[in-house]
């Protein structure tokens, strides 16, 4: 492969070569099923979405694992402040994150574990690292030794003595630095029988248990979000390390989206929640908005920029639209060497986006100009970019999940053309253009073609 990635251990841009011929393994931080998903939340996963399916298209078997955080402080927190069960609350959200990954085109992952699954491959890893000399027990808790592990904060670039993990100094931890492992149990609180006593999961230990369960003891690519840097993957880091597997391969961390200059954060108060956008934008529009920028770029949020990112996946709909009318269905193309290449530099979505348009814009010529043997060939390499995308405006995905507010405005549209055609028929001209004007006054662009009239909604 010709693939760049951007590895934040290595701090450069490096050949991406799989560790295993013909498969790609991916491990990719998901929710912690606290709330409802925003926009910030699912950014990453649009972000890895994309990489999966250049890798899919690339020829390789891709092996995605992205987890679910089902047990928390903050889920226990805010399930006992609305007084259910924490088991109620984390499945409820789980399902919300799902749909939200569905509803914006996401492939399913190989698998989605849930932590509260994987308490005896979080023992085991324990153990190792108790035997090895990296962990110690205290008062039912279990923590790692940081001082242990000589390359600790070589992913985030943390120097030892500046370290500080945002955890309480408890009873028996011997050194404020140490991580923990495994919580002791409390009353009220779920808990699971270790030899250590009973208790929970630690947020670090989950993923490195999970990731090398399905993917074994080194896989390719761990992916997430540039908050998780330190100290969540700094710690998976070292404790699989520590352990003795070679873990990630590469480390991928996609940007924020921010409000007004500020990460998008329940604690903050300034999510833009999915149902919410959903109410307002096509979801493939949402997408669109969403993978343009470069996944290390940051989003700064509007409704002007997504209103705006919207209208650029019209043209690109509309063109498609313009050279399918009365032919065969275009088929999916091959993409060209400028989008490969632009994928190929660290999933370089800003240039890909470019050529796309680009190949959009020279096609609308082409139809303009009479020339439907090069307007179809352009949309067939315009439907292979968006394939790649996941935003193809011809796939069933998103034809058919064109929303309740497209077609009712599609059966208005279509009625009122009836009528217009009805009318030049029976040559009432001044009705025929008096139903046309009604039209473009809101919004809607009328072309007549030798296949009969063919609507767009207006930029």
């Amino acid at each position: 492969m010709a693939l760049h990635l951007f590895d934040t251990e290595t701090r450069d841009v490096r050949e991406f070569r799989p560790a295993r011929d013909g498969t790609a393994s991916m491990y990719v931080c998901g929710a912690t099923v606290q709330g409802i998903p925003h926009i910030g939340h699912v950014r990453g996963a649009l972000n890895y979405d994309v990489l999966r399916r250049w890798l899919v298209h690339n020829g390789l078997d891709v092996r995605m694992v992205r987890n679910v955080t089902d047990i928390d402080d903050k889920i226990l927190t805010k399930a006992a402040d609305a007084g259910r069960p924490w088991w109620e609350w984390a499945a409820t959200h789980e399902r919300a994150f799902e749909e939200a990954y569905d509803a914006l085109g996401c492939l399913p992952p190989s698998i989605a574990p849930r932590a509260t699954g994987h308490i005896t491959q979080m023992i085991e890893l324990m153990q190792r690292l108790i035997d090895k000399g990296h962990a110690y027990a205290a008062g039912g808790d279990v923590y790692f030794s940081v001082t242990s592990f000589p390359g600790y904060g070589a992913l985030s670039g943390q120097r030892l003595e500046e370290v500080q993990q945002g955890e309480s100094q408890a009873e028996g931890k011997r050194d404020p630095r140490d991580f923990t492992l495994w919580k002791g149990g409390k009353p009220g609180e779920p808990s699971w029988p270790t030899p250590w006593g009973h208790g929970r999961p630690g947020w670090h230990l989950e993923c490195s248990a999970m990731a090398t369960n399905y993917l074994g003891e080194e896989f390719d690519i761990h992916g997430g979000g540039v908050d998780l840097v330190f100290p969540h993957h700094e710690n998976e880091r070292a404790q699989s390390r520590a352990a003795g597997d070679g873990f990630a391969r590469f480390w991928l961390h996609n940007a924020w989206v921010t409000l007004s200059g500020e990460k998008m954060s329940k604690s903050l108060g300034n999510v833009v929640s999915i149902p919410q956008m959903l109410r307002r934008f096509r979801a493939v529009e949402l997408r669109y908005y969403l993978i343009q920028p470069h996944y290390r770029s940051t989003i700064e949020y509007s409704d002007e920029a997504v209103t705006e990112s919207a209208q650029g996946y019209r043209r690109v709909e509309q063109f498609l639209r313009r050279a399918a009318a009365g032919t065969d269905a275009v088929r999916i193309g091959t993409v060209p060497g400028e989008f490969a290449a632009a994928l190929d530099d660290d999933l370089g979505t800003p240039q890909a986006f470019a050529v796309l348009h680009n190949t959009v814009r020279d096609g609308n010529a082409a139809l303009d100009a009479g020339d439907a043997a090069k307007a179809r060939e352009l949309a067939e390499t315009v439907r292979a970019m968006t394939d790649v995308l996941g935003i193809d405006p011809l796939s069933q995905r998103w034809a058919e999940s064109s929303g309740v507010e497209a077609k009712a405005l599609g059966s208005l549209v279509e009625t009122l053309l009836a009528r217009r055609q009805q009318a030049r028929a029976e040559r009432d001209f001044a009705q025929a253009d008096a139903i046309r004007d009604q039209l473009v006054e809101a919004g809607i662009a009328v072309e007549d073609t030798p296949n009969g009239p063919l609507w767009t909604v207006r930029d």
